[in-house]
């Protein structure tokens, strides 16, 4: 099972900022999942590897009405392989979709109702996943908290409640490149003898809870009555498919953040105290960290993976080191290994005590030391020592500043 290394994206950020971006792009590496959150989510999981591949750029046209679905064999999220002919049920709707993409999670809801609603009627939902790892951009995660990897797959699935099979097709796009989805979700109505009858979008209202899938339900409804579909095909709206070469922007994107200056600035009392007020407009992420703490050195890349994928949004990312004003040179060379290109500060005082009151008069002073707070001061998540952060992305982009949806 693939694991987020802080040590491998402390190493592939630091070489980011000094040598040109590699020719083949690879995989996003998200922020850690604690290893014992893994292990339960993926206990009943085989030992199945993803292995994303890059793939030559080509065109893909979406399968046309009337045509025969192919066949596909493809991991799901229960550790087992699934193909097509394992569905008997006289009609199965595929939905190719993401765990990243804002449109995608909007119909969540709705394809769960839809599944619910029809599995009495011998219809059965399954879903798949068709983006490569390797064609996502950190930027593109910012309404998220889970990449479309196969691990994060398994996680969304037990989180979100999906009442039917989520597969992966991550690795060389084996189905995805022969249904032609264009954008996530993009759904496929098959017959009892596997015709195509129906492709397209769920409904034509994006935002949860104005609309419930009234296309597909039509569709499935005609078939069902033993009628033609009324409206066999519509356009879908949604996150561009990211087909495995899909890698010049990532590798441009990955130029410019390198290309960001790394400075350090000292900041007294009462600069924190402004920190923490947070006057500003954007919710505000701020970590306490040292050079000498361990735990601080290992996690900090992490907070620049957060940065790229939130920077988009209402979000900020502020550096706060503890370090003594005499070490600012170690302090610097750290930031600029690790490339951190953010603000950056330094306590400038010599009375530690004075920072944890103005911090957070709750903290007793042990670093790492984390604090999201919310424009006016509102203190919306912390955690002393090291940070879970599945769980800060979840209180980052179910903040009402920013959200799942557009």
């Amino acid at each position: 099972m693939h694991r987020l290394l802080p040590l491998l994206l402390f190493t592939l950020l630091a070489s980011c900022n000094q040598n040109p971006a590699p020719a083949t792009a690879a995989p996003l590496s998200l922020p850690k999942v604690p290893e014992e959150a893994v292990a339960e989510e993926t206990k009943a999981v085989s030992d199945f590897k993803a292995n994303p591949q890059a793939i030559p750029k080509q065109e893909v046209p979406t399968l046309p009405l009337g045509a025969q679905a192919p066949d596909f064999k493809l991991m799901g999220t229960d550790g087992e392989f699934h193909a097509l002919a394992d569905y008997q049920e006289d009609i199965l709707v595929l939905v190719f979709t993401a765990n990243h993409c804002p449109t995608a999670q909007a119909y969540e809801q709705r394809l769960k109702d839809f599944a619910s609603d029809y599995r009495g009627k011998s219809v059965r939902v399954v879903a798949i996943s068709p983006n490569s790892p390797l064609g996502l951009l950190y930027n593109e995660l910012g309404y998220s908290d889970l990449n479309d990897d196969y691990t994060d797959m398994i996680i969304r699935h037990r989180d979100a409640g999906f009442n039917f099979d989520y597969l992966y097709d991550g690795d060389d796009h084996a189905a995805s490149l022969q249904y032609g989805p264009v954008a996530t979700p993009h759904t496929f109505v098959l017959d009892k003898a596997r015709k195509l009858r129906y492709v397209g979008r769920m409904d034509k209202i994006e935002r949860p809870g104005q609309a419930n899938a009234e296309d597909l339900r039509a569709a499935v409804d005609d078939m069902l009555a033993g009628r033609e579909v009324a409206q066999p095909e519509t356009k879908t709206f949604g996150c561009s498919t990211k087909w495995a070469w899909k890698t010049e922007y990532k590798e441009q994107v990955a130029q410019e953040w390198a290309a960001r200056p790394v400075s350090l600035r000292p900041i007294d009392v009462q600069g924190v105290k402004e920190l923490v007020a947070n006057p500003g407009e954007k919710l505000r992420l701020i970590n306490l960290w040292a050079t000498w703490c361990g735990p601080c050195v290992q996690e900090y890349p992490e907070f620049m993976v957060l940065q790229q994928m939130y920077e988009g949004r209402d979000f900020e990312f502020i550096s706060l080191t503890t370090d003594k004003p005499a070490q600012a040179d170690k302090a610097l060379k750290f930031l600029q290994k690790v490339h951190s290109p953010v603000q950056n500060y330094q306590f400038s005082g010599e009375d530690v005590y004075e920072l944890i009151e103005a911090i957070d008069p709750d903290w007793n002073g042990a670093i790492p030391y984390t604090l999201l707070v919310a424009p006016g001061g509102e203190v919306v998540w912390r955690h002393q020592a090291e940070v879970d952060f599945l769980e800060l992305k979840r209180a980052i982009v179910d903040h009402e500043m920013i959200g799942r949806y557009f």
